[in-house]
């Protein structure tokens, strides 16, 4: 049994309102401007086209069986279709479930599964991919594939009826199941509502300053809750260019040929830009931000970017369960006059309310400039995890707030820092090490090129510090230089006890850094010993 009460029809509360997917019946009058557009495939749609499809594939969905409430899986590329299939799937009232093209057979029968959906919209290769999870051998009805290629998909959408209503809902009826990445064992799916998506959209376009003459060069995966930026775009009348698959030749040449003026952005983007030739600045030249977030972004990298390239930074801190800025903070261009624009992610937007609490005790709030456990409270806040009381109960605790996992401190004037992942502190005979901090000291080394640390089991201090670390192109690293530059820089007691020379960082989708990874591959090697390998 779930926990969502949208599913109890004696359940009456909440506010009524139309759903989160009106403000495209509303831009429809901006008639043949752009609002999608993929370069790959060179097609899009302009906002009359966008709402007309919408409708269209409403009625589709109805007309296979979806009603309020039903998940329905979303399994394609990042096409503009799979932003038609979120809103036909909102304006129905049902639920989506969107799924990362890059998903084996086995994990797309896991959310199939967990979710309890209904249908799975998909492409040929697709459903291909698909089928070979296939749910028959469970004693839960199957699942029904279709394909947006097929023929029976084309043939109701010949046959739709033009213009569908938005089913009616209240602020906490849920849209979403949003599955955190499961680097830490079961995927969790964040319930996130209409409530949540409005306050989101609006926040983060207000975080960019967005209006119709904005272009947004976009590189999220469609499945990741990234998507916001690109639905905000909408929001605001904007033109979307989607980048289906990250390339740092074409994302500099797009950014060109549209004059695009909002970048998506994370740190390895960021990085890579700083490794481009003189003249690269003139073609990014249009951009008046770069969104970043989704991993801390070392200040001298930071830094140097501006200098260089003198494009805003907003660094962005939000999770899946608060639709990133949703319920989050950020710094904005307007901050870089008074922030300290290269160390923080800035102070509460929107309606978002952040406090830092004790890891021990949630209910302890800690004083300014005590690093503790970082906990958000806002509309951007999802309603907990499908079918996961405990989990749920674990991190959305009394009166709102939701405990983030993430640690950090709030300085005098306000502004959210960082320093790491709640299960990623190291704890060495009984001194507490973060590994962002030792890493933003790290990179600083010009012959480093990335750097990650984790922590090692230690039959004598309980763990070591260990780094892992990938050589500027053409440099050869020597552990003992870095020891050296490291002891010049840090405390003893947070200097690596071990180095590893690799020659890349292992991440999801290129950017969010794996510890568990690391741990994993080179803790067995430790034996309780200090040394490099």
């Amino acid at each position: 049994m779930n926990i969502y009460a949208g599913d109890n029809p004696e359940f009456t509360g909440g506010l009524k309102l139309p759903n989160c997917t009106t403000f495209i019946d509303n831009n429809a009058r901006l008639g043949e401007k752009k609002a999608l557009f993929s370069p790959a495939n060179n097609y899009g749609y302009s906002y009359r086209e966008l709402y007309d499809k919408i409708n269209n594939w409403s009625y589709v969905l109805t007309e296979l069986g979806i009603l309020k409430g039903d998940r329905v899986g979303i399994y394609l590329p990042s096409i503009p279709e799979y932003v038609i299939l979120y809103f036909a799937i909102w304006r129905v009232g049902a639920v989506a479930v969107p799924m990362n093209i890059v998903l084996k057979p086995a994990e797309i029968r896991y959310l199939l599964e967990d979710s309890g959906a209904k249908l799975l919209v998909t492409d040929t290769l697709g459903e291909h991919n698909a089928r070979k999870g296939s749910l028959s051998c469970t004693d839960i009805s199957p699942v029904s594939y279709i394909s947006i290629e097929g023929e029976e998909w084309k043939l109701l959408e010949e046959n739709s009826e033009g213009f569908f209503r938005p089913a009616d809902c209240r602020m906490d009826d849920l849209c979403q199941l949003q599955y955190t990445s499961g680097t830490t064992g079961r995927q969790k799916g964040a319930m996130l509502t209409h409530g949540n998506w409005i306050a989101a959209l609006d926040t983060e376009r207000e975080v960019l300053a967005l209006t119709t003459d904005d272009v947004f060069l976009g590189i999220y995966p469609m499945a990741h809750v990234g998507v916001s930026w690109g639905i905000s775009a909408l929001k605001a009348g904007a033109t979307w260019i989607i980048i289906e698959r990250f390339d740092l030749d074409e994302y500099i040449s797009l950014a060109e040929r549209f004059s695009v003026t909002v970048l998506a952005g994370m740190p390895p983007v960021i990085h890579s830009l700083m490794k481009t030739p003189d003249g690269t600045e003139k073609k990014l030249s249009s951009a008046k931000e770069m969104i970043s977030g989704g991993g801390p972004l070392h200040p001298g990298v930071w830094k140097e970017f501006h200098s260089r390239f003198g494009i805003p930074i907003v660094n962005a801190y939000g999770l899946s369960e608060t639709i990133v800025v949703g319920t989050g903070t950020a710094i904005i261009p307007g901050d870089y006059e008074s922030a300290d624009r290269y160390r923080s992610v800035g102070k509460p937007v929107g309606y978002s309310e952040v406090k830092i609490v004790s890891p021990e005790d949630p209910a302890t709030e800690l004083p300014a400039e005590e690093t503790g456990e970082i906990a958000l409270r806002g509309p951007g806040v999802a309603k907990g995890y499908w079918n996961m009381p405990e989990e749920t109960a674990a991190v959305f605790i009394d009166d709102g707030w939701f405990l983030t996992g993430d640690m950090g401190f709030i300085d005098p004037d306000g502004r959210v820092s960082i320093t790491d992942r709640k299960k990623d502190m190291i704890v060495m005979s009984g001194w507490k090490i973060y590994p962002t901090e030792i890493e933003k000291a790290m990179i600083e080394h010009p012959d480093i090129d990335d750097i990650a640390l984790f922590g090692c089991p230690d039959v004598h201090r309980g763990e070591i510090p260990v780094a892992a670390v990938v050589p500027a192109d053409g440099r050869v690293l020597d552990t003992g230089a870095l020891e050296d530059f490291a002891k010049s820089r840090l405390a003893g007691y947070k200097v690596p006890r071990r180095y590893i020379i690799i020659d890349e960082l292992p991440r999801v989708n290129g950017w969010k850094l794996l510890r568990k990874k690391l741990r994993s591959q080179y803790c067995s090697n430790c034996d309780g010993k200090e040394g490099n390998v």
